[in-house]
């Protein structure tokens, strides 16, 4: 846990909210579609050399702890 507390953020003032990767205005959301796009490590921290290899685990970790919690779909009327 002690790796997304030191690098996954939430702050309203900063890409509406969305966890971000230490502040900075590049969000998970951003790095998980990255790799879902078949980038890999490398190429992302090429792309955003303010990052470290560590960034993006962080937000593999806080998608599957995301995973981890249970939910229901309810269809809205």
């Amino acid at each position: 846990m002690d790796l997304l507390i030191d690098r996954i953020t939430v702050d309203t003032s900063i890409c509406n909210g969305k966890p971000t990767i230490r502040g900075k205005r590049i969000t998970v959301q951003t790095i998980l579609e990255f790799l879902s796009a078949g980038d890999s490590k490398d190429e992302i921290l090429k792309q955003y050399p303010t990052l470290v290899s560590e960034d993006i685990d962080a937000c593999l970790r806080f998608a599957a702890d995301l995973m981890g919690h249970q939910y229901s779909i309810q269809a809205i009327a």
